[in-house]
C-alpha cells in the first residue's frame, strides 16, 4: 500500500502552487496585513481567503474559502439566493450589500490529502460554471414569465 502524506494547514504558497498547477493564473494581493489569492475561471474573478491560522506558524492556515462576488447592477430578483442554496450542495450564495456572492470552505485541519485539494478546486470549477449558467437562466426565464403574467392579468379583465 502507497502511504500518503496528509496536509495539515495551507500557506498561500501552497495553494498558489495548487492553481498554478492546475494551469490558473494566480495573482497575490495583501490588505491590513491579510493575504489573498486572486484569480479566474471561464472569465470570473475569484479569490482565496484564509481563515484560522495553524499555531505553529503565522503562514500555515487550517482553513481557505473559495469566494466569487458579482456587483449586482439593479435589483435583485427574490428567491435568487435562497432557490441556490435550497438546490445545490458544497457552495452557499449570500447577497452582501451590492454583491453577490458564492463561497465554498475548504478545511484540511484535520489532515488530508494532496488529491483531496485537487478535488477541491474541481469542484469549486464546476460550481462556478453552474453559478453563471443559473444566473443567466434564472434571469432568462424572469424575462419569459413577465410577458407571460401580463397576456394573464389582460385575458383575466
Amino acid at each position: 500500500m502507497t502511504e500518503v502524506t496528509l496536509i495539515n494547514a495551507v500557506s498561500a504558497d501552497s495553494l498558489t502552487q495548487l492553481l498554478q498547477d492546475a494551469g490558473y493564473r494566480v495573482n497575490r494581493s495583501e490588505q491590513n496585513s491579510l493575504v489573498q489569492l486572486l484569480s479566474a475561471s471561464q472569465g470570473v474573478g475569484f479569490a482565496v481567503r484564509f481563515g484560522n491560522r495553524a499555531p505553529a506558524t503565522q503562514a500555515d492556515f487550517y482553513d481557505f474559502t473559495f469566494s466569487c462576488a458579482l456587483r449586482i447592477q439593479g435589483e435583485l430578483p427574490a428567491g435568487l439566493a435562497e432557490r441556490w442554496n435550497a438546490t445545490r450542495r458544497f457552495a452557499r450564495l449570500s447577497v452582501q450589500g451590492e454583491f453577490l456572492v458564492m463561497e465554498m470552505d475548504v478545511v484540511v485541519a484535520d489532515g488530508v490529502s494532496p488529491k483531496f485539494l485537487q478535488g477541491s478546486l474541481l469542484l469549486w470549477d464546476r460550481l462556478l460554471q453552474e453559478f453563471i449558467v443559473y444566473l443567466r437562466d434564472y434571469s432568462r426565464n424572469l424575462a419569459q414569465q413577465a410577458p407571460e403574467q401580463v397576456a394573464d392579468a389582460v385575458n383575466a379583465s
